[in-house]
């Protein structure tokens, strides 16, 4: 075991990028995070995506000396370039700024195929830019966004989409779902499991001890004491209670409404009950440098904190801030992780992959990235 985690810890990172909706600003801010070579310092970026499309963005934002390598595989890559697996040969067709069949198409096509590499090794962590949820549905892609696809990829139940910008960082308990299922989809039980979730994250991720966590109540005012709705009485405060007994350090029910004045400053991490209760205070505070993480699982996902923003794609307008800080973010929770793992001999089982055969020897969204 210790001669795998050094192994490990000699090797440089391999990034997988997905493309995301190839006619968005996917793209765009790909090129603009990668044009400083110093980046390759920290990891080796192995781009899931298209070369016909690569180079039409590169004319477009006139940086014809941006270079990147065209492989057909994860066996050719090559340490301190910029790679990109080729998903197809043939002509795209690209459309800035509009939903297509083909750019829902090749958006799955990437993710499997960076999942493919995931599981075998070939790759240590991957950021997915930004897709349209509707039009990558299909037979194959029925999920509500890319949090529910990894979770499902690695049969993981317990998980939790984790917004991230420096010390802030806001989970939630319910995702992708009408605001009229929250209350019913909420329990005891679910949000006892996205606070462990989160608490294990918290320490083995980002490396906190013992993380302070702030709960948010669902209703107005926390339900004042169940004059304004039940839920946090009969449900959101019995959780809390129990986890507190167990030697956590959680907090709450909070009321959401002033909770992100101040108070938020104090904890490691805030769980709110629903989508919007945690992502508008999140975007408003750090739209440009936010990242989504999927904690629990195995593998590492990040993700811009923006969706396709088809009304700024092609207009070389887009800034990279979030794709970027995805990018460091999944380098840095993976050596987290490394040295987790050296201190505890690795009891969470999480993967730290080594790809024996190819080492290091040879504000304007459509949709969301979420």
């Amino acid at each position: 075991m210790q001669n795998k985690i050094n192994q490990e810890k000699e090797r440089k990172i391999r990034l997988g990028v997905t493309h995301g909706d190839f006619n968005g600003i996917s793209y765009e801010v790909i090129i603009k995070s990668l044009s400083d070579n110093r980046i390759m310092d920290f990891f080796t970026p192995v781009i899931y995506g298209l070369s016909r499309v690569m180079s039409y963005n590169r004319k477009n934002m006139n940086l014809n000396d941006f270079n990147f390598n065209t492989i057909r595989d994860s066996a050719s890559v090559r340490n301190g370039k910029v790679n990109l697996i080729n998903l197809n040969e043939e002509e795209i067709r690209i459309e800035f700024g509009k939903s297509s069949e083909d750019a829902g198409k090749y958006a799955h096509i990437a993710l499997d195929r960076a999942v493919k590499d995931l599981k075998n090794g070939k790759i240590n962590a991957v950021v997915t830019a930004p897709i349209n949820k509707e039009n990558i549905k299909s037979e194959e892609f029925t999920f509500p966004g890319h949090t529910e696809y990894f979770a499902s990829q690695f049969e993981v139940e317990d998980y939790l989409m984790l917004m991230v910008s420096g010390d802030l960082k806001i989970g939630t308990v319910t995702g992708h779902i009408p605001l009229v299922d929250v209350s019913p989809s909420l329990s005891e039980d679910l949000i006892i499991s996205k606070i462990k979730v989160l608490e294990e994250s918290l320490k083995v991720d980002f490396g906190i001890n013992k993380p302070r966590i702030a709960v948010l109540g669902l209703n107005p005012h926390a339900g004042e004491n169940g004059n304004i709705g039940s839920e946090d009485v009969e449900i959101v405060t019995p959780a809390i209670i129990k986890l507190k007994k167990n030697g956590s350090l959680v907090f709450g029910p909070f009321p959401a409404d002033g909770f992100f004045a101040g108070e938020y400053t104090k904890y490691d991490a805030i769980l709110a009950m629903y989508h919007d209760q945690g992502l508008i205070p999140f975007k408003t505070l750090a739209f440009d440098s936010g990242v989504n993480y999927t904690a629990g699982l195995p593998y590492i996902r990040t993700s811009p904190a923006h969706g396709t923003a088809y009304g700024k794609a092609g207009k070389n307008i887009a800034s990279p801030e979030s794709l970027r800080s995805a990018m460091y973010l999944a380098s840095d929770i993976y050596r987290n992780r490394q040295r987790h793992a050296e201190m505890n001999s690795n009891p969470l089982g999480y993967n730290l992959q080594q790809d024996t055969k190819n080492g290091d020897n040879n504000k304007n969204v459509s949709s969301s990235g979420e």
